[in-house]
């Protein structure tokens, strides 16, 4: 029951595409990460994907429909089984919340991130 500063929390780590555990929420894990570049296209089948850019510019890809520019602010809601990638051409800071447990990865094959607490 305390405050969490999130650009406290973002200057601890340098590392992109490397989700941070800053607090827990029901049974949610709620992250910080950073974002530079584009990552794999996956789904997660049975939960929605959450993402709230708190500094810069990402760009949300979607299998079948156009992408969506989020920017500082603004928030958007991945809905389950949509196969999707985020990507910033520059370095942007990203709130997440996720069920625990759920591999950011989703389907694609690619190893998840350990989602360290800090």
């Amino acid at each position: 029951m305390k405050a969490i500063n999130l650009a406290e929390k973002l200057a601890q780590f340098d590392s992109h595409w490397d989700p941070k555990v800053v607090a827990d929420y029901n049974t949610n894990d709620v992250m910080v990460v950073k974002f530079q570049g584009e990552f794999p296209l996956h789904k997660h089948d049975d939960t929605d994907d959450f993402f709230l850019v708190l500094d810069g510019e990402m760009t949300m890809d979607y299998e079948g429909a156009d992408p969506v520019t989020v920017g500082a602010g603004e928030l958007v809601v991945v809905p389950a089984g949509q196969v999707h990638r985020p990507r910033a051409e520059q370095e942007c800071k990203v709130l997440l919340i996720e069920p625990k447990g759920e591999a950011n990865t989703g389907d694609s094959g690619q190893p998840a991130a350990p989602k360290d607490r800090i």
